[in-house]
């Protein structure tokens, strides 16, 4: 595909050492790096830099990376890699402009995100201003039922049943340090309450698992929810609804929109963008990434399957409450089990050393920007932004296999599956979580040796930085990991039961250090008011080291931790200089 667009620059005649590709949007960049692979594969460079020229690289499937890519850097300033497909021919029908969605790749499409221009718009919603959410009324577990106020949904209801064309209605429901995306089955009347049902295999989960849990009237602050994704819903600027029976979209303009004849929108096609793929015996190795934005993504599980998280997003397919509860030496008895999966990202990495990002953007995503998600081994994260992402921003390392309960320890007999010796500084993640309010910016599990310093994190929707997993005090592959020098202010944006840093389980040789976290939000509607906290060791935390972290105020939490914690010095006494050197620093 358009070969002669690809310019090659040798750096000697024979047996190069080094290679130059030079491709523009037009180009395709799979066929480059197939064409750098087979460069190194015939000895004719040994590494070889792919430059991307300004522009839109849309891509139909993931670029993928393997171990016969090692040594690939690509590099491309004001290049941006999408997954969207961009849309400019409207009708006007009433207020509303209207466009059809055509099939991609042979299939009809669905998303959950829409941007216009580099604005995120509004996916139809019963309410604007989240102040103003509904309350649950009533949570009936046994029979599966959650019980909402009959106003809350009279636009939905004829007859004390969904209309037709509202069967793929949706509730967002607020819990606790989570948030579930339920779709609506049924809802049906009785006076001025209304018996919501959801579909399986979510209605199961939601029911069955106890934490997190909505909370109920009598708690004093009842669980609020937001309705979306109904054509009734569809009555403000700003928002839009797909009809993926109809394949059309619908989009309420915006006052100064209301004029344009022609209205550039992005809907996302693809989950993710790039995939690092190895495996624990041959991993990619030496991969950079430098200047390249990232762009336009979806996850469409929750559409599909709904989406019931136990924290940080890592969601159950499978939980419920034990009767007796398990004794666990050395640990608190277990009261229920889970078992997790995990969300898509735009970019995700496994089984690789030494994979790198500087100076990239990844924004516009409805899953989670970058993921190193097993096996990665070294490799820096640095000068990179990450913005307007439905999900956590960056993850790293396992949070409990499929296969393994997620309150077990993990302690692989291959240490090569652990993510280890990866450093994350000088980034800056703000607008992240925007959809899921219960991930966070930072997102480490099962790490050994990561490195997160002189990062700024800003207006995100729960935690900062979350290190650790497990809530078990066991020895496990976790050891030697710090987290320094970060700036953390306006966090907890949706949900409480946070902090700026957070951790779980055994982590020897953990160190926390001069960190700044300060100015939580204060959303009237989380479940309680004063259960948050600038540091925050929660479950298992053992071993760790806390000094010197500057917070305006001692709200620390230790909640069931283990041995070996050491904190010292941490408050609003902490140095001058250790406050105004916390964040990115000053790019030499």
């Amino acid at each position: 595909m358009r070969i002669k667009l690809l310019l090659i620059v040798m750096l000697s005649s024979l047996c190069a050492q080094a290679a130059d590709i030079y491709i523009t949007p037009d180009s395709s960049l799979v066929d480059a790096v197939r064409k750098a692979r087979e460069m190194r594969r015939l000895d004719q460079a040994s590494q070889v830099t792919i430059h991307l020229a300004a522009g839109v690289y849309q891509l139909y499937d993931p670029l993928r990376l393997r171990p016969e890519d090692s040594g690939l850097t690509i590099e491309g300033h004001d290049a941006i890699i999408s997954g969207g497909v961009g849309i400019n021919l409207w009708k006007t029908k009433g207020p509303l402009y209207v466009a059809d969605i055509p099939d991609f790749n042979g299939r009809p499409v669905d998303f959950r995100q829409l941007w216009r221009n580099k604005e995120k718009t509004i996916r139809a919603r019963d309410v604007n201003d989240f102040e103003q959410m509904n309350r649950i009324l009533t949570y009936d577990k046994k029979n599966q039922i959650l019980w909402i106020p009959k106003a809350a949904v009279a636009s939905l209801l004829q007859k004390g049943k969904a209309k037709e064309g509202c069967e793929y209605v949706e509730m967002v429901l607020h819990e606790m340090w989570c948030t579930s995306n339920l779709r609506i089955k049924s809802m049906t009347a009785d006076g001025d309450s209304v018996a919501v049902r959801f579909h399986d295999p979510e209605a199961k989960i939601q029911f069955e698992h106890p934490w997190p849990s909505p909370m109920t009237p009598n708690t004093g602050h009842p669980s609020p929810f937001y309705l979306t994704n109904a054509r009734e819903l569809l009555d403000s600027p700003g928002e839009w609804y797909h009809d993926i029976r109809e394949h059309k979209l619908y989009y309420y303009p915006r006052e100064h929109e209301g004029t344009v004849k022609v209205l550039h929108a992005t809907y996302p096609v693809l989950e993710t963008l790039v995939e690092v793929v190895g495996t624990a015996d041959h991993p990619v190795r030496d991969i950079t990434i430098k200047g390249v934005t990232f762009s336009h993504t979806t996850w469409m599980r929750p559409s599909e399957k709904g989406h019931v998280p136990l924290q940080a997003g890592m969601y159950l397919v499978e939980a419920y409450k034990l009767r007796p509860q398990i004794d666990r030496p050395n640990n608190h008895k277990l009261d229920n089990q889970g078992w997790l999966g995990r969300a898509d990202a735009a970019v995700e990495v496994r089984h690789a050393e030494n994979v790198s990002f500087e100076e990239c953007r990844f924004e516009h995503l409805g899953g989670s920007g970058l993921d190193y998600v097993e096996g990665c081994h070294g490799g820096t994260v640095t000068h990179c932004t990450f913005t307007d992402i439905a999900m956590n921003g960056l993850v790293v390392g396992s949070f409990s296999p499929e296969g393994l309960e997620t309150h077990r320890p993990y302690q692989p007999v291959d240490s090569r599956e652990v993510c280890a010796q990866q450093e994350v500084s000088d980034c800056e993640f703000y607008d992240v979580s925007n959809e899921d309010w219960g991930c966070v910016a930072i997102c480490a599990g099962y790490v050994s040796g990561i490195n997160i310093e002189h990062n700024t994190i800003h207006d995100v929707s729960y935690t900062g930085i979350s290190l650790g997993w497990g809530w078990n005090r066991d020895e496990v592959c976790m050891k030697n990991n710090r987290v320094h020098a970060n700036l953390i202010y306006n966090y907890a944006q949706h949900m409480y039961d946070c902090a700026g840093i957070y951790t779980l389980g055994n982590q020897p040789g953990t160190l926390i250090s001069e960190n700044v976290v300060r100015d939580i939000a204060r959303p009237s509607y989380v479940h309680d008011p004063n259960h948050w906290f600038y540091l925050y060791t929660d479950e298992g935390s053992s071993n760790i080291t806390v000094r010197d972290n500057w917070t305006p105020a001692e709200k620390f939490l230790q909640n069931a931790n283990g041995p070996g914690n050491v904190w010292e010095n941490n408050g609003p006494q902490v140095s001058e200089r250790i406050k105004n050197n916390a964040g990115i620093r000053n790019k030499e």
